[in-house]
């Protein structure tokens, strides 16, 4: 830390939203900007070779180590809730796919906030403004079709490419699903992602492109207004007000592990602590929903009900299938010899097993023909396993993971104390509608109907989870709450909306409702979440935020 504690921006979070913003503002010279991350530097080798995600997940030197409370939906389980805590945040412990969502999402943003800036039309610059897809690659100019500039960039600092890898069991279960009725795509982004194919990933390389990669370094780095305090949690945000009565935050109290020191802001500060870690700043800031505060003792600096609210998060189904024929990472990762082949091809090539994202390929469609749009996404892996962290099946299997787009169940972030180091109560409250358990029940009976195509049937696949003797919706809703866990996809509790909406947190620019020079940019002022993977919506959410505030 610098003797001179004051600056113009103050960036709380180096994860995807933060990296993305710490590069914008401090493109001014004229303008200080201070980067805080609780967690260390991305220096660990696992963040950066693709398959480390399993040694970083349940690490506390690159993971927060939350878990969410018991959940009746999931017939009393808690689940473990991995974020990022390091440089890139969980964009160094994520899948790696690169994932928009689709057009309707961002409409409904606009429709929900009164603000045409969040339309698809409107969003898409901000996507295209930092991608670097590989299509625009002079070697690949020949393989682009006629789309491609209206719907990808090219120059930008975030990387995106086609995987080191195939599967024939994966390709196997594309046919299977095209037999189905899914049709084949090459591109899940251009609006309606409706369709199979292999996910593009942002890797460069073979290595895993995080956010502190793509933004920080070596831009940031080497210029003079900018700092980063890493190893640096923020305890609260300070607020005065002045004599026009009018409430401010001026700056932020973060501890160092040492001491509380106090830095100010002249400017703004940007809260981009994510969907668990800035509604948990704004309570243990007085900033939130007053009978909450009160309870632990925090004075009520601005009452805001929706602070922690409205949590909404993917919840997938794993189904597995045992199979025959077909090589697996079960079989291939099951000696020490197949370990060393798969760590030499990496090493020689950056290509294999070790260069996997946790999922290679996605398919959208619809849980019943009566849905308007692809409402499911599946993630399908050559492996599996009794639970993420628990050892490799010794039989060859796929599992194909099923979850609903779009949930109705809502949850809460909130803080259990004025302890800073306390980690806050999560309560997703999954499958806790009837809408919710139904598109369950409904989405075990579309892969079972997937993998009974012919394209499968030389493999001979046998559901191994949930179970053929399970066929009812109840049953079938019991089972999902048994097998299901997070896609680590949470959003939602600090949500953006109208002036008459009693739970928006922040407006349409982002901008905490009476709280001057503050905003929170990050995946929790989603008004809903989107139809796909969050990490690159949460990219472009920074994009237009700090066009804004650059605006001024």
């Amino acid at each position: 830390m610098s003797d001179n504690t004051t600056f113009d921006y103050i960036v709380i979070g180096a994860g995807t939203a933060g990296c993305l913003m710490a590069n914008r503002l401090s493109a001014n010279k004229q303008k200080r900007v201070l980067l805080i991350e609780a967690g260390r530097k991305d220096d660990y080798h696992w963040i950066h070779i693709p398959v480390g995600y399993l040694y970083c997940i349940g690490n506390p030197r690159t993971d927060w180590l939350y878990s969410t409370e018991a959940e009746a939906g999931l017939n009393g389980r808690s689940l473990r809730y991995p974020r990022g805590k390091t440089l890139g945040g969980s964009s160094s412990i994520n899948g790696m796919i690169y994932m928009r969502g689709q057009s309707r999402d961002y409409d409904h943003w606009a429709e929900l906030t009164g603000d045409d800036a969040w339309r698809w039309e409107n969003t898409l610059p901000d996507f295209k403004r930092h991608e670097n897809h590989y299509l625009g690659d002079e070697q690949n100019a020949a393989l682009r079709d006629p789309n491609f500039r209206a719907y990808h960039g090219h120059g930008g600092e975030w990387r995106v490419e086609k995987q080191r890898l195939r599967w024939d069991i994966l390709d196997a279960f594309a046919s299977a699903a095209q037999q189905a009725g899914i049709p084949h795509t090459t591109d899940f982004n251009r609006g309606d992602n409706e369709g199979v194919g292999y996910f593009q990933v942002n890797q460069k390389d073979g290595l895993r492109w995080n956010t502190a990669r793509a933004f920080l370094r070596p831009t940031c780095y080497g210029r003079p207004n900018f700092e980063l305090w890493n190893n640096a949690q923020v305890t609260r945000l300070v607020t005065q007000r002045g004599p026009d009565g009018e409430l401010r935050c001026t700056g932020v109290e973060v501890w160092d592990g040492h001491s509380r020191v106090v830095a100010e802001a002249t400017t703004e500060v940007v809260l981009c602590a994510g969907s668990i870690g800035s509604p948990q700043i704004l309570q243990l800031s007085g900033i939130g929903p007053a009978a909450l505060l009160r309870q632990h003792g925090i004075d009520v600096v601005a009452d805001l009900p929706g602070v922690g609210a409205n949590l909404q998060d993917h919840l997938q189904i794993r189904a597995v299938y045992k199979i025959n024929g077909a090589p697996t990472l079960n079989v291939l990762a099951s000696s020490a010899l197949g370990k060393a082949r798969i760590g030499l091809e990496y090493l020689l090539k950056r290509s294999g097993p070790m260069s996997m994202a946790p999922s290679q390929l996605g398919a959208f469609t619809r849980s019943d023909p009566g849905q308007p749009h692809a409402n499911l996404e599946y993630h399908v892996q050559p492996l599996s396993l009794d639970a993420f962290g628990e050892p490799l099946h010794t039989f060859p299997a796929f599992t194909a993971s099923v979850c609903n787009l779009n949930p109705t169940s809502r949850g809460t972030v909130q803080i259990r104390s004025a302890d800073f180091t306390a980690p806050p109560a999560i309560a997703p409250n999954y499958l806790s509608t009837p809408e919710d358990r139904q598109v369950a029940a409904d989405s075990l009976r579309v892969t079972r109907n997937i993998v009974a195509q012919p394209a499968l049937a030389k493999y001979r696949p046998e559901e191994f989870r949930p179970g053929p003797q399970y066929q009812s919706d109840d049953e079938l809703a019991r089972l999902a709450g048994d097998i299901a866990s997070t896609i680590f996809h949470p959003v939602g509790t600090t949500k953006m909306g109208r002036d008459d909406d009693p739970m928006a947190v922040v407006d349409s620019r982002l901008r905490v409702r009476g709280v001057a020079g503050l905003r929170v940019v990050d995946a929790g002022v989603m008004p809903t979440i989107t139809s796909g993977n969050t990490n690159s919506p949460t990219l472009m959410i920074a994009e237009k935020a700090a066009g804004w505030i650059m605006k001024g």
